[in-house]
């Protein structure tokens, strides 16, 4: 009898130390998002030529993130470096689609220029410098907050799951029979 308290508390303890080193790790997400939200890739009205860019800035980008493309006879292109956004050069492309329906995962921290590989599209304003952060960068103090507003969550860790999954296994006679050896 003695011994069956003794347990219990052993796995009290344990699965309370499981449940604080959960509690306290910084589980990562990540999201997709929607490039220029409803509107789609496009060429944009002239008076708005850099509604990309301004719709990157309102959101917040980390390596795992990924960015969906819609559009229509268009295409998307990754250029190497600032020049070739500026010039709207696509010679060289380090991504290239033109399927319609586009998704592209940012695998690292960094800045990527993408720019559409339609002829004149690009020099009308169809392009987007997108700044990528890692996971361990902390945000300064006094930023903004990220607008998540267009972004879905696509891989999160269900703690909850995981505990309960813990419980059961703790409850088990195999679990107790594991205790006492």
């Amino acid at each position: 009898m003695h011994t069956m308290k003794h347990s219990k508390l052993l796995l009290i303890n344990i699965l309370l130390f499981f449940f604080i080193s959960l509690s306290s790790l910084k589980f990562i997400h990540s999201f997709d998002f929607e490039v220029g939200d409803r509107a789609g890739w496009k060429v944009p009205p002239s008076n708005d030529t850099l509604i990309y860019n301004k719709w990157a800035s309102k959101n917040r980008f980390m390596a795992g993130d990924t960015i969906n493309f819609r559009y229509k006879k268009d295409s998307v292109m990754v250029v190497s470096s600032e020049e070739e956004y500026k010039s709207c050069n696509s010679s060289h492309p380090i991504f290239f689609s033109n399927n319609g329906r586009t998704e592209f995962k940012f695998e690292r921290p960094g800045t990527y220029y993408f720019v559409s590989g339609v002829l004149g599209h690009c020099d009308k304003g169809q392009k987007m410098i997108i700044k990528v952060m890692g996971h361990a960068a902390e945000s300064p103090a006094g930023d903004i907050a990220p607008d998540y507003s267009s972004a879905t969550t696509t891989n999160s860790v269900p703690v909850l799951l995981l505990i309960q999954a813990l419980i059961s296994l703790a409850s088990s006679s195999s679990f107790m029979l594991f205790l006492f050896f």
